[in-house]
């Protein structure tokens, strides 16, 4: 199997605004967002559908997820994040976390553009949050 842009993330091969990282998650910001601080949360290990995944590394990725979302939600405002997966554009399971003020951030066809100063700002705040107690 060819290896995934989130596989190359991983290795290092492509560069990322890291979120969050253990041994077996990795979060880091969507270059193509649809609001500002939309973070994409993987397993380092590439298996296509979610739905795939053995229960052990689904239910983890889950609950890196969630602490992920907290910290987005303490640094970006926004009235909740929503969790989306839609597996079709990356055949690397992947969870989007999106901060939702309506609707309309959901829309995939809308994506926003950031400065690499902007996404750097904001990948250091919700970093710096997820390491917070």
């Amino acid at each position: 199997m060819e290896a995934s842009i989130f596989t190359k993330i991983v290795n290092g091969e492509i560069p990322a605004y890291k979120i969050a990282e253990d041994d077996r998650y990795l979060a880091f910001l969507d270059v193509f967002p649809t609001t500002k601080g939309h973070t994409l949360v993987i397993p380092k290990q590439q298996i296509d559908y979610l739905f795939d995944l053995d229960d052990e590394l689904y239910l983890g990725l889950m609950a890196f997820a969630k602490k992920v979302a907290a910290a987005v939600e303490k640094v970006v405002p926004c009235k909740r994040i929503a969790v989306a997966v839609v597996g079709i554009e990356v055949p690397h399971a992947h969870v989007h976390l999106i901060p939702l003020n309506n609707m309309q951030d959901m829309n995939f066809a809308n994506k926003k553009q950031f400065s690499k100063e902007e996404f750097e700002e904001v990948a250091s705040k919700i970093r710096e949050a997820y390491q917070a107690p």
